[in-house]
This record gives structure tokens, C-alpha cells and sequence, in this order.
């Protein structure tokens, strides 16, 4: 008798403690619910705790949780079209506003769903596309770029910094989302945009405008590059005339004082005997005539001379 009554006692203290006992982990706060009203204050500190049997206890967690959006395809100030893909950080700051505005974590998740991409989509499309992508603080160094004649130009201004800028952007947002939060019991400690991207017909268009600055680019490089060949061509070939012409000039120069020379020596030597230079020239008369050549002379003509002179010998 007294086994079974020791028994039964044993058997009240356990269905006792399961439902009356229970433990609250360092990461969690827990309320007290009494048929689906909060009891007493939120439970912050760990271990182990009593209730009611008739009492639920609600859990929710002290760490900061993740929120990401859906990727959403929005339109900038300037109507382009882009994929933009956020994310946030918040933690359950108030459980027993929380409980009584969302009730749990899936509820809390589809409040900020409505809230942040609400203000995400306002934000974005109030904006260029450039104070989205650029930052505020992002400098350009003209020397390093691949193509410096891109500060010159008129539609690329490195110096015009953006009035916003992605960091102040994500700030406004943040300030704009954190405003609604009080009454849900959350506290939002930050949102970011994780990516911006075009949609696949935005993205066509701008690639095909990337390859035509591209190619604009290369033909200006290239119409460079003509116009200095043919500088470098014209300053070749008048290089190359005055060459020709200064040799064409010392060639002259250097045959005409050696024909002056040559006379010279002809003249000097000519007039040791001037008989000597008669007949010399004579002779170098009778060669130039040539088969075919006939001539007309008187037969006493000097022409034959030193041949009646060398017969009659």
C-alpha cells in the first residue's frame, strides 16, 4: 500500500515538474502566458523557472536575427530598371509588444517585409541609379585609369561626387524603416542593399552601349594612330628628300671638281706639246666614225693629215 501510494506520489511530482517547470537558455526572454494573455514581466535571466501547469511559455530569442528580402525589380529617378536585393539585422527589443503586435518570428518577418521593401522601393525610386551604385566618399585617380582622356570628356565628370551615395542611402532607409518598429517591439539595427543589378533588357541595352563607348574608344585611338603614321610618314619622306638632295647636291659638287680637275690635268699635260694634243684628238675623231658613217671632205682637208703624213713617210 505504501509502495503504491509512494508511487502515485512520485507519478503527481513528475507530471508536476513537466508541467510546471521549465528552463529559459541564455539566448532566450520568455513570457508567461495565461490562457493567451502575458502574465507577470518578460523572463531575461537563464535557468530554471516555475509556472503554472494551466500557463504557456512563450520563447523568443535575444540575438540579433537576419532578415532578406525578396529581390525586387524596381525603377530608379532616371527609369531604369534594376534588381535590387536587400537584407537587414534586427533583434525582438520589446516580447510583450512583440507577442501582442506580430506574435511570432513568421509574423515579425511579414511586417518587415511590408515596411522595408516598402521603403526600399520609395528610396530607389526617388534616386539616380549613380547614388545607388557610387559611393560618396569614392575618389578617382586620373593617372591611374586606363584611359585618362576620360576626365577630359563632357558627360564624365570624376570631380561631381554623388549627393547621397549607397551608405547614406542604406542610412535613410534604415531611419525610415526604424520609425515603425517601436510598435512591433522590434529594434532594427541595420539594412543594407547586398546587390543592384539590371534586368535582363536594361542590361542588353547597357552592354551594348559599354561595347559602343568601347568601340568609340578604339576608332579614336585608332584615328590617333593614322594620324600620327602619316605625321611620321611625311616627316620621313621630307627627311628622305632633303637626304637626296643634299647627296644629289655633293655629288654635283664632287663631279664638277673633278671634271675642273680633270681639264685641269688635260690642259697641264696638252700643253707640254700642242702638237701632241692635236693629234691625240685626231685619233679620238677617226674612232668616233663608225661603219655605216660617210663623210664629205675636200681631199686636202686636215682631217687626213697625219694619214697623208704617215703615208708619205
Amino acid at each position: 500500500m505504501k509502495t503504491t501510494l509512494f508511487g502515485i506520489l512520485i507519478a503527481l511530482a513528475a507530471a508536476f515538474g513537466s508541467f510546471s517547470l521549465y528552463t529559459v537558455d541564455e539566448s532566450q526572454q520568455a513570457i508567461i502566458v495565461e490562457f493567451g494573455d502575458p502574465v507577470g514581466d518578460v523572463i531575461t535571466e537563464p535557468g530554471l523557472k516555475i509556472k503554472l501547469p494551466w500557463q504557456e511559455v512563450r520563447r523568443f530569442d535575444k540575438r540579433r536575427l537576419v532578415w532578406d528580402g525578396d529581390v525586387t525589380q524596381i525603377p530608379t529617378l532616371g527609369r531604369e530598371f534594376i534588381l535590387v536585393d536587400t537584407t537587414a539585422r534586427w533583434r525582438i527589443a520589446d516580447p510583450l509588444r512583440f507577442l501582442t503586435s506580430v506574435r511570432d518570428e513568421a509574423g515579425a518577418r511579414t511586417r518587415l517585409d511590408d515596411i522595408i521593401d516598402s521603403v526600399v522601393r520609395d528610396m530607389v525610386s526617388a534616386t539616380e541609379l549613380e547614388e545607388i551604385v557610387r559611393s560618396r566618399d569614392w575618389e578617382v585617380d586620373v593617372d591611374e585609369l586606363e584611359d585618362p582622356a576620360l576626365a577630359e570628356r563632357d558627360d564624365v565628370n570624376l570631380e561631381n561626387r554623388p549627393q547621397l551615395g549607397r551608405e547614406r542611402l542604406e542610412a535613410e532607409i534604415l531611419g525610415r524603416a526604424r520609425s515603425s518598429m517601436p510598435a512591433l517591439g522590434i529594434e532594427l539595427a541595420d539594412v543594407r542593399i547586398k546587390r543592384v543589378n539590371y534586368i535582363d533588357s536594361v542590361r542588353k541595352q547597357v552592354e551594348s552601349r559599354m561595347i559602343a563607348e568601347r568601340q568609340s574608344i578604339a576608332e579614336r585611338f585608332r584615328s590617333e594612330g593614322r594620324g600620327r603614321s602619316q605625321e611620321i610618314l611625311g616627316n620621313m619622306e621630307r627627311e628622305l628628300q632633303r637626304i637626296r638632295s643634299e647627296a644629289a647636291r655633293q655629288a654635283e659638287e664632287i663631279r664638277g671638281e673633278a671634271d675642273a680637275e680633270a681639264t685641269r690635268i688635260y690642259g697641264e699635260a696638252f700643253g707640254v706639246d700642242p702638237e701632241f694634243y692635236a693629234f691625240f684628238r685626231t685619233l679620238e675623231s677617226y674612232r668616233a666614225i663608225g661603219e655605216n658613217s660617210t663623210l664629205m671632205l675636200r681631199a686636202d682637208s686636215d682631217f687626213f693629215r697625219y694619214l697623208q703624213e704617215a703615208q708619205a713617210r
